[in-house]
């Protein structure tokens, strides 16, 4: 029914959800169970923990709810019918999204087969993707989005921007039948959620006093943890796109360690440089674009495309902060554009190229199907950046505007934002401020 996409586990295995059942692989099984508590790893409490310690102390406790909150909605929501809406077969629709064969998760099994994995299996561990995309944006809004906004939004997000784009690449879709490559989410996870950042941003305004008032993070120890978690999280995110305990997966775990080291140097190499002192803050950022960007390669390069994809990341992430926050005065208040958003488009660019069976040792498995040569490959990855990503702008400003009208404006007022998310949103605080 599908093309053949040399080199791209996820993308493959994806479309045996449809295919006849095989026996179970044990050891594929015990590996995805493990990515799947690793990707779920990353958010919570990776991502609450890195998020937190870079807001203000009154609004740490906030960042923390909203996570555990999407976390607990986006996965009954995945039960409810959003998987069968992404990875079950469309019919004649099918190119722009999924069928109804799995809502309420019907006729699902333990015997039930993806490839040679359980069926619950392959829906556990696409949940975790479903989950930490609409988290990721939540950084764009800190200390300033009402918690009752935050919940609509992300639903209906995840509802009408995650799922199609995640059927359209993964579930058997438009750029699945025309080879675009995203092994595992260069496009679904992280242009998705760095366009909706920065549309946010944009709708939502600065937070009072930007740029006229200091706000530091309140507790960079907290953010190197959870920064150090989100490094090892993605180890299940990248490899476990393999959906196999092999050597793709082997594979897309060092090219992921490997980019994430290089972003991090450069990074801070980069402040070195211009500021005069590297930063913790700087070396973990330079970590998470260099993760980031090679997401959507990892399956399809090389360990020096890699080195290269993570160098590029660490320069490009870094000036695209300064001017996203400096010189254009948008508060995307936890970078989330100028790392994920700009990382996706790089790295699912950069797979184009790093594929290429004619660049040696830079190569990873060459072409998909259909494309054969850099040119036609790197034509559909453009069309897939292009198309995702103003789908993406578009959907998130109607769903911003109507989100504001269910809730009564998006923003907490003024004095709210004074005092803090902690105390206005969850009558708490996350730290003794006495």
């Amino acid at each position: 029914m599908f093309p053949k996409i040399a080199g791209l586990g996820l993308l493959l295995l994806a479309s045996s959800v449809f295919a006849a059942d095989m026996p179970v692989n044990n050891g594929n099984t015990a590996w995805i169970l493990t990515a799947t508590a690793l990707v779920l790893f990353m958010t919570l409490p990776g991502l609450a923990l890195f998020y937190g310690g870079l807001v203000r102390t009154k609004n740490v406790l906030s960042i923390l709810m909203q996570c555990f909150a999407i976390a607990a909605v986006v996965s009954l929501m995945w039960m409810v019918g959003l998987y069968s809406l992404t990875f079950t077969d469309g019919g004649s629709a099918n190119d722009w999204l999924g069928g109804l064969s799995r809502v309420f998760m019907a006729g699902l099994g333990k015997d039930n087969m993806t490839g040679d994995i359980p069926e619950v299996v392959f829906v556990a561990f696409q949940m975790t993707f479903a989950i930490i995309t609409p988290a990721l944006i939540i950084g764009a809004f800190a200390e300033r989005m009402k918690f009752s906004a935050v919940l609509i939004f992300s639903a209906l997000w995840t509802l009408t921007v995650y799922v199609p784009v995640a059927h359209w690449v993964w579930g058997g879709g438009y750029f699945f039948q025309h080879g675009l490559i995203d092994f595992a989410g260069g496009t679904v996870v992280h242009i998705t959620a760095g366009v909706a950042a920065l549309v946010s941003a944009l709708v939502l305004g600065q937070r009072k006093g930007f740029g006229k008032v200091a706000m530091p993070p309140h507790n960079l120890t907290m953010t190197v943890m959870g920064a150090g978690m989100l490094w090892v999280g993605w180890y299940g995110f990248n490899a476990g796109s393999a959906l196999a305990a092999n050597g793709s997966a082997g594979m897309a775990l060092f090219v992921t360690h490997i980019a994430a080291s290089a972003g991090a140097l450069t990074w801070m190499t980069c402040e070195w440089v211009k500021f005069g002192k590297p930063s913790g803050l700087g070396i973990v950022t330079g970590m998470v674009a260099g993760l980031g960007t090679i997401t959507g390669a990892a399956g399809v390069v090389g360990p020096a495309g890699a080195l290269v994809i993570g160098i590029i990341a660490g320069v490009v992430c870094f000036f695209m902060t300064q001017l996203i926050k400096k010189t254009l005065k948008i508060d995307d208040t936890l970078d989330v554009f100028p790392v994920h958003g700009v990382g996706g488009i790089l790295g699912t660019f950069l797979a184009g190229i790093f594929c290429s069976p004619n660049l040696g040792v830079f190569s990873g498995f060459g072409y998909a199907a259909g494309h054969e040569s850099m040119g036609s490959q790197l034509a559909i990855q453009v069309m897939g950046i292009v198309v995702i990503g103003v789908y993406t702008a578009i959907l998130t400003w109607i769903l911003l505007k109507l989100t504001a009208l269910l809730t009564k404006g998006l923003r907490v007022s003024g004095d709210e934002e004074r005092e803090g998310l902690d105390l206005v949103s969850h009558d708490e605080r996350g730290y003794d401020l006495n």
